[in-house]
């Protein structure tokens, strides 16, 4: 009879956890210093990857990248050392106006746990300077199908330096941003991560942010609200500069700015669904230590407990910034899915067509019910439904010449580039 209770007990405690069970997610911003062009430091991504080894982010966001080559190159370091399930949203390059001098070889991109979060779609926000990149992520989770869960992740770069020009021209951009979130359902979960370049939480373009007025408010998930530029009450969320050597590239100057964000729509700090983790924000590599303060981060000034010195090391050698991080929970249980398997879903033939596309479909079990195809912007050119016949041709004669992907809605199979 006691062992009778005992393993009811267990069964209860096992069913509990399964009601009850709660999933992490971890998340990173970083601004990659013109990656992979910047030079001045040899081997760059070793340094890179010691960083991403260290933290293991499921999300995984950038700014000043240079080149789809780039972005191939930090894909193959994620699936390396953290999952194999690793993926990333297509590369495009800058579509804003560049009447201000823009650098358009300074890109944004999101890389990401496919066993965890499925890429619905990608979007680019235009504005004067640089685009916002959209990147809508629905939580692979058992119900899904009946309460699928969306994390909008929007990726930024703002207009640099200080004065008020650029503000202005900072505010412009915001300004861009919230005219497109004012279509969004008000409930909708959105994150803002980026490079904002701002100086205080009183600028123009933040104020703009965090407008209770907007149809998506932000806020600061760390709130760390101020005038953050030499101030050093503000040292544990500085970003800025990691260094005062000269010579190996970006800025100089030493820990004085908070340029760095990762911003989170009002409902994600309560909602049940998907919600901030409380004190999980950071400014990884920055130990909090006020002796810091304009001093390089491998300064004997800046140690502290929670960052070795190796650890800031990498991040010296890699950028003049910081990443921020932080962390996502959910109440809804992840599905597990195998690891893709590129033969479960192939073109047939050459991938440079003229007319029709054939694709042939080898497992059809995915829970999948559409094909979509992709241009360079990541903008949905063709959906496709599927329906019994494992082989398909697909009409693309509509399409203008270039580069498409195709890929499967509702799975974790690798999209499929072709060529017209």
């Amino acid at each position: 009879m006691k062992k009778k209770i005992q393993i009811i007990s267990m069964l209860c405690m096992m069913i509990t956890h399964s009601l009850f069970s709660q999933e992490n997610f971890k998340l990173m911003f970083y601004n990659l210093l013109n990656f992979p062009l910047e030079t001045n430091v040899p081997n760059r991504i070793d340094y890179l990857e010691q960083t991403l080894n260290t933290y293991k982010p499921d999300i995984f966001m950038v700014c000043e990248l240079n080149n789809v080559y780039g972005g191939n190159a930090i894909l193959q370091v994620l699936q390396d050392i953290i999952s194999e399930d690793y993926r990333s949203a297509v590369f495009t390059s800058n579509t804003s106006d560049d009447e201000i001098g823009n650098q358009n070889d300074l890109q944004n991109l999101i890389f990401y746990d496919n066993s965890k979060f499925i890429l619905e779609s990608q979007h680019i926000v235009q504005t004067l300077y640089r685009d916002f990149n959209h990147y809508k992520l629905k939580l692979n989770s058992v119900n899904q199908d009946s309460n699928p869960v969306y994390l909008n992740a929007i990726v930024c770069h703002l207009k640099a330096s200080s004065g008020s020009n650029n503000e202005n021209l900072r505010l412009q951009m915001v300004q861009d941003l919230t005219q497109y979130l004012s279509t969004f359902p008000s409930d909708s979960y959105v994150m803002l991560a980026g490079d904002f370049n701002v100086y205080s939480a009183s600028e123009p373009a933040f104020q703009e942010l965090i407008d209770p007025n907007n149809n998506i408010v932000f806020v600061d998930p760390v709130d760390r609200m101020g005038s953050w530029h030499t101030n050093v009450d503000y040292v544990d969320v500085f970003t800025q500069s990691t260094r005062t050597q000269s010579g190996l590239g970006g800025s100089t100057g030493g820990l004085d700015d908070r340029f760095d964000f990762i911003l989170t729509s009002t409902n994600m700090l309560s909602n049940q669904d998907l919600y901030y983790v409380p004190n999980s924000y950071q400014a990884f590599g920055n130990n909090n230590n006020p002796n810091c303060f304009n001093n390089e981060i491998l300064d004997t000034t800046c140690a502290g407990t929670s960052f070795s010195l190796e650890v800031r090391e990498a991040l010296y050698y890699f950028s003049d910034h910081l990443p921020v991080v932080m962390e996502l929970e959910t109440n809804e249980t992840l599905l597990s899915i195998p690891t893709y398997q590129t033969e479960n879903f192939q073109i047939m033939g050459t991938n440079m067509v003229d007319t029709t596309l054939e694709v042939q479909i080898h497992n059809q079990s995915l829970s999948t019910n559409k094909l979509y195809i992709f241009n360079t912007l990541g903008q949905v050119v063709k959906s496709i439904p599927l329906g019994t016949s494992n082989r398909l041709s697909i009409d693309v004669s509509g399409l203008k010449n270039g580069i498409y992907y195709i890929r499967m809605s509702n799975t974790n199979v690798q999209p499929l580039k072709f060529i017209k």
